[in-house]
């Protein structure tokens, strides 16, 4: 008798731990209450045009083409992704100054010898200690981290020299540039966990690295091809991918859980249920009041998370000679910042993000037109912001910076189908707090302090995802997926 798994959520995370638990001979039930799979990761279909609902492009692909790999497939007869070069162009100075940044390291060198005069030889300091930071500290990222004892395990011990401990991601670039423009260059990854640059442990220093090393990757058809691609092969492995079955609670023994009950009312008994849903949503919803001591709701709202975003959707009746990908800085980044993830206000200057994909991918929008997707971090909704009344306004302020800090002349005019989105809709989609980018990643929160991907409170509940180790981001989610599936499978008894 097959050891029978239930799925909950196919977001990255879910749809990668199925797929690796159906390659290696585990019968796997995923259940998503969307009518989509993907998550954050989903695709927005409005009108004629398409766009990617959350993450933009894919970094170090060669972790997912592993978990394909590792169950006997071949991940580009399910992918067709590009490398972009130029990953991204960055603007400052209300968009009157902007650079590209490029994985071409020589180009790169010229580059900021021409912007920042003296600053080449940092970028290549960073690049050759980034490499041997990023190789101490894979091996802590790739392993599960559910005792104290961990460390003192070899892995962690040989990679505190290199993870910066007491020092923010800020304070570590600044040993390599002293441009402050070029230090947001390299820092401004921190908001792809959601956090401030100078609150951001300095061992994330490897994100910015990551990009420059790997370079950044489209899926031609969006990034929601990514989930779609796993369910394929979960389904082509004998795995079943329900959608529109959302989940309303676990069934516990007391604190083992032995199955899901249907928000249809529908009770179905399972060995083990991996939880894929956003960590702190599910704890409050999926789990009754009283049973959880460590991750009690009260305790959880202890607990500090990430800033939310605000977007746009934008179908547009034309084209423009503009990036696939474009940052703007607000003018005073550190207090945009600061608003965004402490004090929780919006800001009056606000840094915020465009994806011009149908440049490179033409699945995406009609000919001769454009899908635009617009991203302004703002705090969550810890903030009690009323974005009834915000979002309109923040929308209005957006499309005037398109028009006066960008190449984005004229969109206003030319739009034909448009979606806002607010941290309100993360939340209504089961994000915590429209917290985008889940539990934040100070050091209190990471590691042994980030719940386990085996879940300590409940016995046969595995998590994964951005909420459990080892945190946000999709390289790092799949390494959740694969972790949490070695788990499982390790637990009773199958090879990996």
């Amino acid at each position: 008798m097959k050891q029978r798994v239930a799925v909950i959520g196919a977001g990255p995370g879910g749809l990668a731990c199925a797929m690796l638990l159906a390659g290696r001979g585990i019968d796997v039930t995923v259940y998503e209450k969307q009518p989509i799979v993907g998550g954050r990761t989903s695709r927005v279909q409005v009108g004629d045009y398409q766009f990617d609902r959350g993450p933009t492009f894919l970094n170090m692909p060669h972790i997912l083409e592993n978990l394909f790999t590792s169950i006997g497939l071949d991940m580009k007869d399910y992918l067709d992704l590009k490398a972009l070069d130029p990953m991204y162009t960055l603007y400052f100075n209300g968009g009157k100054d902007h650079f590209t940044m490029t994985t071409d390291r020589d180009r790169m060198k010229q580059t900021i010898e021409q912007h920042f005069p003296g600053n080449g030889e940092g970028y290549d300091r960073f690049m050759a200690e980034q490499a041997l930071k990023l190789a101490k500290l894979m091996p802590i990222l790739q392993t599960k981290h559910d005792k104290l004892t961990d460390y003192l395990s070899p892995r962690v011990i040989t990679a505190l020299p290199r993870l910066s401990l007491g020092r923010s991601l800020y304070d570590v670039l600044s040993d390599y540039f002293t441009s402050e423009e070029l230090k947001y260059a390299f820092t401004f990854q921190a908001k792809y966990l959601g956090m401030s640059a100078w609150e951001c442990p300095g061992g994330f220093s490897i994100l910015s690295y990551m990009e420059h090393a790997y370079g950044v990757h489209h899926p031609i058809g969006g990034m929601n091809q990514i989930p779609e691609a796993m369910k394929r092969a979960v389904e082509e492995l004998g795995g079943t991918v329900h959608l529109n079955t959302g989940i309303s609670q676990l069934i516990l023994d007391g604190t083992t859980a032995t199955g899901v009950i249907l928000e249809s009312g529908e009770h179905v008994l399972y060995d083990d249920v991996v939880v894929g849903a956003d960590f702190a949503h599910a704890m409050n919803h999926l789990v009754p009041e009283g049973v959880l001591k460590k991750w009690s709701r009260p305790k959880i709202d202890r607990k500090k998370f990430s800033c939310s975003t605000f977007m746009l959707y934008l179908g547009v009746n034309k084209s423009f000679d503009a990036p696939h990908h474009t940052i703007y800085f607000a003018d005073d980044y550190e207090k945009n910042v600061r608003e965004m993830t402490q004090t929780l206000e919006l800001s009056d200057d606000f840094s915020f993000y465009v994806q011009n994909p149908s440049i490179i991918d033409s699945t995406l929008a009609p000919e001769g037109k454009s899908s635009l997707y617009v991203l302004v971090p703002v705090p969550n909704n810890y903030s009690e912001l009323d974005w009834a009344i915000e979002g309109p306004k923040l929308r209005r302020r957006v499309l005037d910076a398109l028009e006066h800090r960008s190449p984005y002349t004229g969109v206003e005019a030319a739009i034909e189908v448009e979606e806002m989105f607010t941290p309100d809709d993360w939340e209504a989609m089961g994000v915590h707090q429209g917290a985008t980018f889940n539990l934040g990643h100070q050091l209190t929160q990471m590691m042994y302090f980030r719940p386990h991907n085996r879940f300590e409170e409940l016995e046969h509940v595995y998590l994964v995802g951005g909420g459990t180790h080892p945190g946000s981001g999709l390289p790092t989610i799949f390494e959740s997926a694969r972790i949490t599936a070695d788990l499982l499978t390790s637990e009773v008894g199958v090879g990996k």
